[in-house]
This record gives C-alpha cells, sequence and structure tokens, in this order.
C-alpha cells in the first residue's frame, strides 16, 4: 500500500517535471528576426534583435552590380520598419527620388532615401544564386546569408518571440 502510494506521488512529480519542461521550451522567450520558408512558416535561421536594434540587408543589384544597402528596426507592435535606403546607380528598380517626408541626400557618389517610414509585419526575399550575395549586417558585422540560407529559397523575414524548439531548430546568423 505504501508503495502504491509512493509511485503514485513519484509519477506525479514525473509528469509535472515533464509538463514544466514543455511549458518552457514551446513559450515564445527570445526577440528575433526570423528567415521562415515562404510557403511553411518553419523558421530556418534566425538572430536575436532587440526593439529599436537596427539591422541591415545588403545585396548586389542584379542589373547594375553595385550594392544596395536596406535599414531596419522593429517597431514597438513587432514590424519591422524599413527607414534608409542607400545605392549607388539610379538605374531599373532604384528609385530617382525620396517620396513625400522622406529626405534623399547625395553623399560619396551615394544616393540615401532617409526618414522613410515603411512599416511592414513582414518582407520576402529570394535568396540570390548569382550576384546578389545577400548579406545581413548587424553591429557593424556582415553575415553572408548563404552561409545559413540556400541560394534561390524564398524566405519571409519578420520579427517575432521564438521559444527554444525554433531556436534549437533554426540557425543562429550570429552564433551566439
Amino acid at each position: 500500500m505504501c508503495f502504491q502510494k509512493r509511485g503514485i506521488r513519484i509519477l506525479s512529480l514525473v509528469i509535472l517535471i515533464a509538463i514544466t519542461i514543455a511549458i518552457i521550451f514551446f513559450i515564445p522567450i527570445k526577440q528575433a528576426v526570423v528567415f521562415e520558408y515562404q510557403n511553411k512558416g518553419n523558421v530556418i535561421a534566425y538572430f536575436p534583435l532587440n526593439e529599436g536594434s537596427v539591422f541591415k540587408i545588403k545585396y548586389t543589384h542584379s542589373i547594375h552590380l553595385s550594392d544596395v544597402v536596406e535599414s531596419y528596426t522593429i517597431t514597438e507592435d513587432g514590424n519591422i520598419n524599413l527607414f534608409e535606403l542607400v545605392y549607388e546607380d539610379f538605374s531599373i528598380g532604384m528609385p530617382e527620388n525620396a517620396s513625400e517626408g522622406e529626405i534623399f541626400e547625395q553623399k560619396d557618389g551615394k544616393y540615401y532615401i532617409k526618414n522613410m517610414k515603411r512599416v511592414l509585419p513582414s518582407f520576402d526575399l529570394r535568396l540570390g544564386k548569382v550576384r546578389a550575395n545577400h548579406r545581413l549586417i548587424f553591429k557593424d558585422k556582415e553575415y553572408v546569408l548563404s552561409n545559413y540560407i540556400e541560394p534561390g529559397t524564398w524566405v519571409r523575414i519578420k520579427a517575432k518571440k521564438i521559444n527554444l524548439f525554433e531556436g534549437v531548430k533554426g540557425v543562429n546568423i550570429l552564433g551566439t
């Protein structure tokens, strides 16, 4: 009889511990910018990011073969804000001026569009196979995205809190 009560207590404790571990493992806790398969939503890669931090996506434009840099922040409500664009050529696919409320500058052979307020819940990107060489710039370090994501993959980029399971499944681009 005493063994039976002890067995029930041990089983109850094991179940409680298992439930606690499962909850901890699956509750979103870490704010990150994630790269997901566009059509599946599975996290491929991510990097931890706090609200207000800046990250950039840099790529080589496919037509005029010069670099383009897009600068982003995360808003209070978890959206992504494109706030600056830097490029070197007015060729096809690049803006020739700023929109209303934005600032257009030319400096050191580059064109800047500043004060942009392009708030998006997410944006899609097809990782370049040939020329684009997409890179993440974070805290003055560049990370070549094709080192973490297969070239040609169509990804959706968004800010979200990830859980430990997603963190283990995806690749932390920063390696932290």
